[in-house]
């Protein structure tokens, strides 16, 4: 067998491999668009892929009549919020354990990567008691202050993964830039802004996509904080839809998939500077 036949049989026997992962991922997605377009009285009883009548006033429906325009402007900010702050609260921290030695610091730092263990549901009992007795659930009064206690924590919950995937990254880059700054007169923060920082893009453009991810497809935390539609985040609102004794499915899918456009957006748009965060090592520990 020749290395050109063997090369050939390996990729197709890859490809052979992946396709019906690929398949078997592909199919929910396939599944929530087709929904969307069927009407209540044919959901479960037409099984094509495309309907023959389809309805595309699902999507017209669920925005208006589920409130969608309050629930996505909701997202687009606490999405926003959540990730310019684990960015830039991780940014800073992990850059700090990288570069300045302290008394306990790597005792500090794994004792703050230790917290990545506790699973985030099993938290939530005492984050609840913690943010009620700091007057920042939902009591249908104050609007900020809801807000804030529904992104303070998530901010909180995303720091010991962005300064985990930040912190080899600063390590790998060479102190002489850094020196080189400080002669031509840089302090500490002009060199981190200017020399860490935009070597640091692929990372943080990491850690950003995945703070996005989280924070956009948040469901639990904002269930117990929220109580009052306008202050909902979409996940949260696709419960419009959903009732004690009936569930409009065709306008639930049509929700779902208005609410996963923007991530793949900005996934496609990303993309490239994740892959270049991955193999750049932003990755490795």
């Amino acid at each position: 067998m020749t290395p050109k036949l063997r090369n050939w049989l390996g990729y197709l026997g890859w490809h052979l491999l992946c396709i019906p992962v690929a398949v078997t991922c592909a199919f929910p997605l396939v599944w929530m668009i087709s929904s969307s377009l069927k009407t209540q009285q044919t959901v479960f009883s037409d099984y094509s892929v495309i309907p023959s009548h389809p309805q595309f006033i699902n999507y017209a429906t669920a925005w208006t009549k589920g409130k969608f325009g309050i629930y996505f402007v909701n997202s687009l900010v606490y999405t926003a919020v959540i990730v310019v702050g684990v960015v830039a609260f991780a940014a800073l921290a992990a850059y700090a354990f990288s570069r300045f030695t302290f008394k306990g610091s790597n005792f500090l730092y794994k004792l703050l990567l230790s917290t990545m263990l506790i699973p985030i549901p099993g938290a939530f009992v005492a984050l609840y008691i913690l943010v009620d007795h700091m007057g920042l659930i939902d009591q249908g009064t104050n609007q900020w202050l809801p807000r804030l206690g529904y992104i303070l924590p998530q901010i909180n919950a995303g720091l010991p993964f962005g300064i985990f995937l930040l912190k080899p990254f600063f390590d790998k880059i060479p102190k002489e830039l850094e020196e080189s700054a400080k002669v031509d007169g840089a302090g500490t923060l002009g060199v981190f802004w200017h020399i860490m920082l935009p070597l640091a893009r692929p990372a943080l453009g990491v850690v950003a996509l995945l703070t996005s991810l989280a924070a956009w497809n948040e469901f639990l935390w904002a269930l117990l904080v929220f109580s009052r539609h306008e202050l909902m985040p979409l996940q949260r609102g696709l419960y419009a839809f959903h009732g004690a004794h009936l569930t409009d499915y065709p306008l639930l899918m049509a929700g779902m998939v208005i609410s996963i456009l923007p991530i793949v957006i900005v996934y496609l748009l990303m993309q490239r500077t994740f892959v270049q965060g991955i193999t750049a090592g932003a990755l490795k520990g």
